[in-house]
């Protein structure tokens, strides 16, 4: 079998930045291609238009949070191309009431014309603490990079997303489940979830950051993805 494509899938309001080093230490060894998971509405057409965009060939997908739910997606539509799986700071369950009322509020709020990305209240919801003061800055140009339409599509397809949980131990290839020990978005249990339902999984928590751990400790999340890639 060929060396697989590395195909790095964004979260909400997130870019390229985001992978940025993973993508530099890991190119010599894949081809590294990140989505662009901007235009759509759905988590299904997300994952067509990733699809679409890479070379023919075996992949190994990596989603963070929303990158996590169009992952998922993949391993659905297209099972067979998917040599090995990585899912970090996500969920497999859908919203709940709460949440997509919250979401609702957002986008309410942005199309009132109060759009700003991500705004500095926001970031300890992304970020462990000790992160803030370093990355602050660039996840909120990030953020204003994707820019409200995009948002919105986003926040429109992450509200629609399906319940994953049944077809997690469908899920055959090499698993690696991730998260930021801090994470406030989606916690720990959520990965603990994930792992303890696809078969073999190997659970990673990265201490001492929260739901970007890609940007927050770079060197770690590249070492695990090296293993993962490396693993049998």
């Amino acid at each position: 079998m060929s060396a697989p494509t590395l195909l790095f899938l964004p979260g909400l309001l997130c870019d390229a930045r985001l992978w940025r080093d993973q993508a530099a230490a890991l190119g010599g060894a894949v081809r590294c291609q990140v989505a662009d998971l901007t235009h759509d509405e759905s988590v299904g057409a997300m994952a067509e238009r990733a699809l679409r965009a890479v070379p023919e060939g075996p992949l190994a997908v990596c989603g963070l949070s929303m990158g996590g739910y169009v992952a998922m997606e993949i391993m659905r539509r297209a099972p067979g191309r998917v040599a090995r799986l990585a899912l970090m700071d996500t969920s497999a369950r859908p919203d709940t009431p709460e949440q997509t009322r919250r979401r609702r509020a957002l986008l309410a709020l942005s199309e009132s014309g109060m759009f700003r990305g991500v705004t500095p209240r926001l970031l300890p919801q992304l970020l462990h603490p000790d992160s803030i003061p370093r990355l602050g800055a660039e996840v909120m140009a990030m953020a204003e990079r994707v820019g409200r339409p995009a948002f919105h599509r986003q926040q429109r397809a992450i509200m629609a997303r399906p319940d994953s949980r049944p077809d997690l131990p469908r899920f055959a290839v090499p698993t690696l489940v991730a998260v930021g020990e801090a994470d406030a978005l989606t916690p720990p249990a959520l990965a603990e979830e994930m792992a303890a339902l696809i078969p073999g999984a190997r659970l990673a928590r990265i201490p001492a950051v929260g739901h970007l751990p890609p940007m927050e400790a770079p060197e770690a999340v590249t070492a695990l993805l090296r293993d993962w890639l490396a693993a049998p």
